[in-house]
């Protein structure tokens, strides 16, 4: 029974791959070529997940596409192009450096650096509203540390 529970759960924890049998090319180097370019495409409804791992409609109509654009025979950057101009750049699953995506590249390291300078900073600074010990407050304090305790021992 615990042999069949363990097949049971490596089974069903395998990635699951939306793309149907009825969508695969022929020719297996086309078909890799198009598991490619899904990679590097996001599905337009879904949040961080390729054409080829979603469910959704959409990213089957978007698997299709990519497969009548091979058989075209458009290369892998033609294809994300064609993609990228009917979808819209956030198509992308990996989003290109530009002006545009120039916070979202940078911004988590700027962040971060901005925080280190205003940690760093505060460090380096003596906290507010402490002054140096006067002359009868440290005799105080010396008092203190060699004063008799209660168990009759010096502090030391």
């Amino acid at each position: 029974m615990k042999r069949l529970a363990l097949v049971a759960a490596l089974l069903f924890s395998a990635p699951a791959f939306a793309v149907q049998p009825y969508e695969m090319l022929k020719d297996p180097a086309q078909e890799a070529r198009a598991r490619e370019v899904s990679k590097h495409l996001r599905c337009v409804v879904c949040q961080n997940e390729s054409i080829d791992d979603s469910g959704a409609e959409i990213a089957h109509d978007m698997r299709v596409l990519v497969r009548e654009r091979i058989t075209a025979g458009d290369s892998n950057e033609q294809i994300i192009s064609y993609m990228v101009g009917r979808y819209g750049d956030y198509v992308r699953l990996l989003p290109r450096f530009t002006p545009i995506t120039f916070i979202l590249w940078l911004g988590p390291l700027a962040l971060l650096l901005a925080g280190g300078v205003i940690v760093m900073t505060r460090l380096r600074q003596p906290m507010a509203g402490t002054a140096p010990l006067s002359d009868e407050e440290q005799l105080a304090l010396a008092a203190l540390n060699h004063a008799p305790d209660d168990s009759g021992e010096k502090q030391t």
